[in-house]
């Protein structure tokens, strides 16, 4: 019976959905490094030609790896204050890389060599902007908190929210209208929010605005707690 079982196992139909959970515990195996279309294939008991009538290329893996470890995260909590909404989706994001340790390096890496996040990343940030509007914030202040915050709202520690200006456009972006329809929030603040173009730091945002920004707010909270204590 158990040998049936696994001829069934086996023989089931592969899809994406299975190709990037394959990967996923590949890499929560051994990394990011472990990662091949061969191992791949192998744990599934298929060819790796097969792969690519789901997975264009490594690439288009890890995007969808990352869309499917973010999807992990727990949604908004219901009746919370901005606070405690924010602060609760940040920790669960934390569990979801400490199950997926290979996680934050491969979404920084992926922000970096792509022009916009993965839908899944995308989706996140909107609705984590959704919830300081509905708290009241402003949109110039949210976009600020969005810098101080940064990869934080994805559990770690780098920088990861970029609205620079000067970036190559991404021939698959989603066309404005259809943009706004899918991530509200997110194109109200890329709207609302003006850069000098003549900065001395460029066009995008104010580097050094931005810094004092996140400096001050961390030296108030500081003095709150020392004052506290």
């Amino acid at each position: 019976m158990s040998g049936q079982t696994d001829t069934v196992h086996r023989r089931a139909p592969l899809s994406r959905q299975r190709i990037l959970s394959a990967a996923v515990a590949l890499a929560d195996a051994g990394g990011a490094d472990a990662l091949s279309m061969r191992k791949i294939a192998q744990g599934l008991g298929v060819v790796p030609m097969a792969l690519y009538k789901h997975v264009a290329n490594k690439d288009e893996l890890l995007d969808g790896m990352i869309d499917l470890v973010v999807a992990e995260i727990d949604p908004p909590a219901v009746g919370a204050d901005w606070k405690s909404a924010v602060r609760l989706r940040v920790l669960s994001a934390r569990r979801m890389l400490l199950r997926h340790p290979w996680a934050a390096g491969v979404i920084e890496a992926r922000l970096k060599a792509r022009t916009a996040p993965t839908p899944a990343v995308l989706a996140y940030l909107d609705s984590m902007i959704g919830i300081l509007r509905a708290g009241g914030f402003p949109v110039e202040l949210v976009h600020h908190a969005m810098h101080v915050m940064g990869s934080r709202v994805l559990g770690f520690s780098q920088e990861l929210f970029e609205d620079a200006s000067g970036r190559e456009p991404d021939p698959d972006a989603l066309p404005p209208e259809e943009m706004a329809a899918r991530y509200p929030h997110i194109t109200e603040l890329a709207m609302a929010v003006a850069h000098d173009r003549e900065s001395v730091v460029g066009p995008g945002c104010d580097d050094q605005f931005e810094f004092e920004f996140a400096l001050d707010l961390t030296l108030d909270g500081l003095e709150r707690l020392r004052s506290a204590s």
